[in-house]
C-alpha cells in the first residue's frame, strides 16, 4: 500500500471518528434530556443588534408583581435554573407564583448568532453587562407589566447582576440575589495556572468543552473528571443528574471571556475588560436589597471570599448565607452543589423564596400556594 492509499485510509477514518462522535453525542443528549416541559422562547434585541433568547416558566397562578430573572454562570446555559424538577429553581419558583426568565447570554445555546459583522465568540463580560443585562430586563418588565423584577444570578451570573445594578437600569432591580458569586478573586497559583491553560486552549476563539462534557457524560456516575471536584462535589449529586448536567448544560467558553477572567483571578479584581470601570468599587454604594449565598465547601467561590464580598455592601437590607454543616444543612456546599446537590431543593430553594416572598409585592386575590 502507497503513501496516497494510506492518506486515503487516514482521512476514512478520522471522518468516521468524527461521524460516529457526532451521532454520539446527538443521542447522549437526547437520551438525557430534561424531562419536562419546555418554557416559552422569547427574543430581546441588545442595543448592539444581538438577539437573546430568553426562556419564559410562568407561575400557574401569578402571586406577585415582580418576575425573576434566572441567570447561569460562565460556561453554563439556561439549564442551570430551568432543568428538571426537583433541580430546577424556574418550577420552584413558578410553583410558588413568581413569573421566571432564564436567559442564555450572547454566545451560548439559542443565543449564539452574532449581528452581522460580528463573529458569535467576539464578546467579553462587559457585553453582558452593558447590552445583555439591559435588554433582559426589559422584555421581562414588558412581559409581566411590572415596574422592576428581581435578579437571581449564578457565579458569573451574579456578578453581571452587579455591573447592571451599577448602570443606568439599576433601579429597575427590587433586589439582588447571588450563588457562589464573588466578587474577590484572592486564589491560589493552581487556579491561576488553571486559567492560563484554559485561555491558551481557547485560542484562537473559543473553549468547546461543551463536546467532551456530552460525550463522557454516560459514564459519569461511575468514573470522576479530573479537575471536576472544583465545579462540584460528585458525592452531592445524584449519578444521574451528573449525566444529564454534563449532557445538557456546559457551553462553550469565549476566549476574550476567559482573558477578562484571567485578569481579575491574577490582579484580584473585577473590572472591566479595558480595566477602566472598576465594579467592586461600585457595591458599596448600592442600596437595592442583597441576598448574597454561597457554600461553605466552594471552591471557585469561597467562604472567605464571599465573605469580603458582603462585608463591602452598606445597604440596610442585606442577607449573607454560606450554606454548610455548620449551619445545620445536609452537606458542605460546592460550587454546583448550590443549585444541584441533593440538599438543594430542601434548603437552598426555600431561603430563596422566603427571601423573595418578604421583598415582592403581593398581586390582590392571589391564592396562597401550598408549602413544598
Amino acid at each position: 500500500m502507497d503513501a496516497w492509499q494510506w492518506a486515503v485510509w487516514v482521512l476514512v477514518a478520522v471522518l468516521a471518528l468524527v461521524l460516529w462522535n457526532v451521532v454520539w453525542v446527538a443521542a447522549v443528549r437526547r437520551w438525557y434530556r430534561p424531562r419536562t416541559d419546555l418554557p416559552q422562547a422569547l427574543r430581546a434585541r441588545c442595543e448592539d443588534g444581538w438577539e437573546l433568547t430568553i426562556h419564559a416558566r410562568r407561575a400557574p397562578v401569578r402571586r406577585f408583581e415582580e418576575p425573576v430573572l434566572l441567570c447561569h454562570g460562565l460556561a453554563a446555559n439556561r439549564f442551570t435554573f430551568d432543568f428538571e424538577p426537583p433541580y430546577s429553581v424556574a418550577h420552584y419558583l413558578a410553583d410558588a407564583g413568581f413569573d421566571c426568565y432564564s436567559v442564555e447570554w450572547r454566545g451560548t445555546g439559542h443565543s449564539r448568532m452574532p449581528p452581522r459583522g460580528r463573529r458569535y465568540t467576539d464578546f467579553t463580560i462587559d457585553d453582558h453587562i452593558l447590552q445583555d443585562g439591559p435588554a433582559l430586563l426589559e422584555l421581562a418588565l414588558k412581559e409581566t407589566g411590572a415596574k422592576r423584577t428581581f435578579w437571581l444570578g449564578h457565579s458569573l451570573g451574579g456578578l453581571v447582576g452587579y455591573g447592571v445594578a451599577q448602570g443606568p437600569h439599576g433601579d429597575k432591580l427590587a433586589g439582588l440575589l447571588t450563588l457562589g458569586a464573588p466578587v474577590h478573586f484572592r486564589s491560589g497559583p493552581f487556579l491561576r495556572t488553571l486559567i492560563s491553560l484554559g485561555v491558551r486552549a481557547a485560542w484562537p476563539a473559543r473553549l468547546r468543552q461543551e463536546w467532551m462534557s456530552a460525550s463522557l457524560a454516560p459514564f459519569l456516575g461511575y468514573v470522576t473528571l479530573p479537575l471536576s471536584d472544583l465545579v462540584v462535589n460528585p458525592e452531592h449529586i445524584p449519578p444521574r443528574i451528573q449525566r444529564q448536567v454534563y449532557a445538557n448544560m456546559m457551553s462553550s467558553m469565549s476566549r476574550k471571556v476567559l482573558l477578562q477572567f484571567q485578569d481579575w483571578i491574577e490582579h484580584d479584581v473585577f473590572r472591566s475588560f479595558d480595566r477602566a470601570t472598576d465594579w467592586r468599587a461600585g457595591i458599596p454604594r448600592l442600596q437595592l436589597p442583597l441576598l448574597i449565598m454561597g457554600g461553605s465547601s466552594d471552591q471557585l467561590a469561597t467562604a472567605e471570599n464571599v465573605e469580603a464580598q458582603f462585608a463591602l455592601a452598606t445597604a440596610k437590607d442585606r442577607t449573607l448565607h454560606i450554606f454548610g454543616k455548620d449551619r445545620g444543612d445536609k452537606m458542605d456546599y460546592g460550587h454546583g452543589d448550590l443549585v444541584f446537590g441533593t440538599g438543594a431543593p430542601m434548603e437552598v430553594y426555600p431561603l430563596i423564596r422566603e427571601w423573595l416572598e418578604r421583598h415582592a409585592t403581593p398581586l390582590p386575590s392571589a391564592a396562597e400556594p401550598p408549602r413544598a
